[in-house]
This record gives C-alpha cells, sequence and structure tokens, in this order.
C-alpha cells in the first residue's frame, strides 16, 4: 500500500507530462501533415528545432509511436549511377595504390563517371579525364546513357592531347 500523498503526486505529474506533450503533438502532425506522411522522425526534430523548440530526437520518435505517426509511404529513389554488376571479366591491377602525387604532367590521370540529375526528370551522364600533376580535366564527354562509347570518347580524346612523353602514363579508374 502507499501513501494518499504519493498516489496524488504522481497522478498530477503524469497528467502534468501528457499535457506538456500535447501541445508538441499538434505540432508534429501539422510537420507531418505538410510534408504529407513523407518524413520520419529525424526530419521532425529537424523542423522542430529549426522552430525554436529544443528537444530530443528520442522523444520526437516515442511521441510519433504512440500517437501512431510514423513515416507511410516511402519514396524510392535510385540517387547515384552505379555501374558495378559484380565481378564481370578481369580486373586490373591497383598500381596506383593511393599515390595521387606526382610533379610530370600525364604520368597519373584519373577517370570517373558521374550522374546528373536534370529537372525535367532526365539523367545526364558525365565522364572525366584528370591529370593529377596539373589538377586539371583534360577531357571529359556527355551522354544521356553510361555506354562504353560514351566513355572512349573521353579516352580517346585524351590520347589526343597527351604528348609523346619519355615516361609511362597511368589511367587510374575505380573499376565501378
Amino acid at each position: 500500500m502507499i501513501a494518499k500523498s504519493v498516489y496524488h503526486y504522481w497522478k498530477l505529474r503524469l497528467s502534468v507530462t501528457k499535457h506538456k506533450d500535447n501541445h508538441l503533438i499538434t505540432l508534429i502532425k501539422e510537420i507531418i501533415n505538410k510534408h504529407k506522411n513523407r518524413i520520419g522522425y529525424r526530419t521532425v526534430t529537424d523542423e522542430l528545432r529549426e522552430l525554436g523548440f529544443v528537444v530530443n530526437h528520442k522523444k520526437v520518435l516515442r511521441i510519433m509511436r504512440e500517437n501512431n505517426l510514423l513515416c507511410t509511404k516511402f519514396k524510392h529513389r535510385n540517387r547515384t549511377y552505379k555501374s558495378y554488376k559484380g565481378k564481370v571479366g578481369k580486373t586490373a591491377k591497383n598500381k596506383l595504390n593511393r599515390r595521387f602525387v606526382t610533379n610530370r604532367p600525364y604520368q597519373k590521370l584519373l577517370t570517373d563517371v558521374t550522374q546528373f540529375n536534370i529537372k525535367n526528370g532526365t539523367k545526364l551522364y558525365l565522364s572525366t579525364i584528370f591529370d593529377v600533376c596539373s589538377k586539371e580535366i583534360i577531357s571529359y564527354s556527355i551522354s544521356k546513357r553510361p555506354t562504353l562509347e560514351f566513355v572512349m570518347e573521353s579516352l580517346l580524346k585524351a590520347i589526343n592531347v597527351i604528348p609523346d612523353l619519355p615516361y609511362r602514363t597511368t589511367i587510374h579508374s575505380d573499376q565501378g
């Protein structure tokens, strides 16, 4: 058996805590409705902090769970271009081993493909060849699809730019 005063103390304290969270619950509901139920507790916490509320992310998660406000809609996006399809063919040795410093022009060249999303939803791919010594892009090509011909175009442009040298030129790729 507990004392009557302890019972009333805890009863009052719990009702005050629930009452204090009511304002936070309405704000969380407004934020979630504004984003059409597509955001999670981390984004809700960030928005509450932008509004000037000091609130822990675990409290926001607890309130969202208790009120069944967790994210229900997911928007899956292909964020980056990944050409890696597993081990296909022969893998070249890593000759640079992260030694990306040289004082000889065109000795070490780096290449990569980058995907850009344009406003109307289309994607463009940029293949660049970068000289480590001069820190300049010596050739590039742009395409709507990441094909072998597209990458070879930038490579052939680089070969035409590079003069005859007394040392070997190494072209390094992440092979992705």
